[in-house]
């Protein structure tokens, strides 16, 4: 019962101060919240949490506020993931739903997550890699030049134009984009790209340089990787509003952002569903007053990328989750649908 009534103690310093800003004290905690006891327990219990490492006291004054390790124990025991309202749903739906490709889908991702939690957003474009083959189209341009287009699981649209050394028929095309797709189609692209090589030598010994040109080039396609290393990051602006205790903070934050490999660095391993990394659990001394709230998103449950925010450890924690798991649902089901 101790044990329970001191978390309930920590939950209510972890909600006032992420909602005052202001170190939390016995008195407030009587005023706000209905906790059972009287303020000398409330002391005693705010002592106890002290000593365990939970709180701490800024200056000398009789307010608390959490620690890392209390907001990690608020995060993992605590904390109840806020249901988004009906119209923050509908804001999320109605405005990705309008996306007109993979790349308007990142940007619109970025937007209403920075939107929602009033933090800065970083959305990780669609893995080529762990994409599969949706389609494969071979169209013959002027002279000797063919474009090849390639769509994959991820929504994610690649053209590449080869210049050939003779001008294709159009049924060595029509022949080569079938044996293509009965290839690929539903190939992780790594994959895909390994079972290209055997089908030039199906071909007649005359056709073959043409074949070999358009299978090169999209077996090139197939196997690069410049996406994964690729990140979109909106609501910069929203560090001005976390508060003169982040001031110190803002520096590293922003050097951070200037760094693609340091930004899918803090989104970190992330998991279905948010993941939360507090303070130095981000690997980043100059970050520990920073927390990360982030998720994998892809279709049917696969895991094609991540997306999350990054903002004070002093941060909403149960509307931040709930914010990035939703984005992270319907951003898959997108991709899903494309």
């Amino acid at each position: 019962m101790i044990e329970d009534r001191r978390l309930n103690v920590l939950r209510a310093i972890v909600e006032d101060y992420v909602a005052t800003q202001e170190p939390v004290g016995s008195k407030a905690l009587v005023e706000r919240h209905r906790l059972g006891v009287s303020p000398a327990t409330i002391r005693n219990d705010m002592a106890a949490l002290e000593d365990e490492g939970y709180l701490t006291a800024p200056h000398t004054s009789a307010g608390r506020i959490p620690t890392d390790k209390g907001y990690r124990m608020f995060v993992d025991r605590l904390a109840e993931v806020k249901a988004l309202s009906g119209a923050e749903r509908r804001a999320i739906e109605t405005f990705l739903s309008g996306a007109i490709d993979v790349d308007d889908i990142v940007m619109r991702s970025v937007k209403i997550l920075a939107q929602l939690t009033n933090q800065v957003a970083i959305v990780q474009y669609p893995s080529l890699t762990r994409s599969t083959v949706r389609h494969v189209e071979l169209v013959a341009l002027e002279g000797s030049r063919v474009l090849i287009v390639v769509i994959t699981s991820s929504g994610r649209v690649e053209q590449r134009i080869v210049e050939l050394a003779q001008t294709p028929g159009e049924g060595l095309l029509g022949d080569l984009k079938s044996r293509l797709v009965r290839a690929t189609l539903g190939e992780r692209l790594p994959e895909a790209s390994l079972r290209l090589a055997e089908l030039i030598d199906t071909f007649e010994v005359d056709d073959r340089p043409v074949v070999s040109a358009i299978v090169t080039t999209l077996a090139n396609t197939f196997s690069n990787e410049r996406s994964d290393e690729r990140v979109a990051v909106g609501g910069t602006a929203n560090l001005a509003r976390f508060g003169a205790d982040f001031d110190t903070a803002i520096r590293p934050v922003l050097e951070a952002m200037e760094e693609q490999v340091v930004l899918l660095h803090l989104l970190g391993e992330a998991t279905v569903g948010p993941h939360v990394r507090i303070g130095r659990e981000t690997g980043r001394d100059d970050l520990s007053g920073t927390a990360v709230v982030s998720s994998t998103y892809g279709p049917d449950g696969e895991s094609f990328a991540q997306l999350g925010t990054m903002g004070p450890t002093r941060m909403d924690y149960p509307a931040t989750m709930a914010a990035v798991g939703a984005v992270a649902r319907y951003v898959g089901r997108i991709l899903a649908d494309g």
